[in-house]
């Protein structure tokens, strides 16, 4: 079996994994970074959200193959003790209820603000349009965002 190289949350790791493994299941079984979720497999509902280089990607569609040199963020790499932009917001906006595709949500808008700290509501739907929230948190996930802003400007 092949073995690869991977940055994940800025920590050099390799992994013994077939080329076509999609890259969540290398981060949920192989180096046991659960946060990413399992929604559907066919990259329609967000929870499997990562950042890959910045941008965010469906780690359900994404083989470990393609992530080599790369570099991979995910809900666990935002912020340990939760002082992101993204976290506070979310926890500021009490988002969850079920709590399952938030960890593809906030990746989604963290990949948002890294490249526009300050979104005008008609791109913050855009970029939140793959991810599906069963609960229908939507309104406190717009909030929590605009939350997120106002901290990345201080």
């Amino acid at each position: 079996m092949p073995s690869y190289k991977l940055n994940v949350n800025n920590t050099e790791y390799t992994v013994e994994a077939e080329a076509d493994m999609p890259i969540l299941w290398v981060l949920r079984d192989l180096l046991n970074l659960t946060g990413t979720k399992y929604g559907c497999g066919v990259a329609s509902c967000g929870a499997c959200t990562i950042m890959i280089d910045g941008n965010a990607a469906f780690g359900c569609q994404r083989p470990v193959a393609s992530c080599v040199n790369k570099k991979i963020i995910t809900v666990e790499g935002l912020s340990a003790d939760g002082s992101h932009a993204v976290q506070k917001g979310w926890q500021k906006a009490a988002v969850p209820q079920c709590g399952y595709c938030q960890p593809g949500q906030m990746m989604a808008a963290a990949a948002l603000l890294e490249k526009d700290k300050n979104p005008s509501d008609d791109a913050i739907a855009a970029a939140m349009s793959g991810n599906l929230c069963r609960c229908g948190t939507y309104h406190r996930i717009k909030e929590a965002i605009h939350y997120a802003i106002e901290e990345l400007k201080h």
